[in-house]
C-alpha cells in the first residue's frame, strides 16, 4: 500500500512539468523558462548547453556529490523563489534557496543526498546583489 506522502510525491511527478504552482525539475533535465505572476510559463526541455534568451531562465538538477541545481536568469533583475525537494522515497521538504543574480549569472544550489526532483516556483524580484534572502 503506498502511503498519503509517497502518492502525493508520485502525483506530482507524473503531472505536467509546469502549473500554477511552479516547475518540476527531474534528476538529470534541463529546462528553460519565463516567469509571469511569480511562476514559470512557456516551459522547454533543453540541453544542458543551451542558452537562455533574454528575460528566461534555464535550470538544471545533476547528480553531482549528491544534487546540484544550477539556475541561470537572463534578466535585468535579481530574483528569490521557493524550492520544494521531492526525495527519491517519495517525501518532500522545503529548501532554503538563494537569489539567482541577473544578467545571465548563475546561482548553484547543492544537497548532500540525491533527490528525484526539484520543484520551482513563487519568483518575485529580490533586492540587486542579493545572496540568500
Amino acid at each position: 500500500m503506498i502511503g498519503k506522502a509517497s502518492f502525493l510525491a508520485l502525483a506530482l511527478l507524473a503531472a505536467s512539468p509546469v502549473s500554477a504552482k511552479g516547475i518540476t525539475v527531474r534528476m538529470g533535465e534541463t529546462w528553460v523558462f519565463a516567469v509571469a505572476h511569480g511562476q514559470p510559463v512557456r516551459a522547454r526541455k533543453v540541453t544542458v548547453a543551451a542558452s537562455p534568451a533574454p528575460n528566461e531562465f534555464k535550470v538544471s538538477v545533476q547528480p553531482m556529490m549528491g544534487t546540484t541545481m544550477t539556475v541561470t536568469n537572463n534578466s535585468k533583475y535579481d530574483y528569490a523563489y521557493r524550492a520544494l525537494l521531492v526525495m527519491p522515497d517519495g517525501k518532500t521538504g522545503a529548501s532554503k534557496s538563494c537569489a539567482v543574480p541577473a544578467h545571465g549569472r548563475i546561482a548553484i544550489e547543492h544537497w548532500p543526498k540525491p533527490v528525484a526532483a526539484v520543484r520551482l516556483g513563487d519568483f518575485k524580484p529580490a533586492p540587486a546583489g542579493s545572496l540568500c534572502p
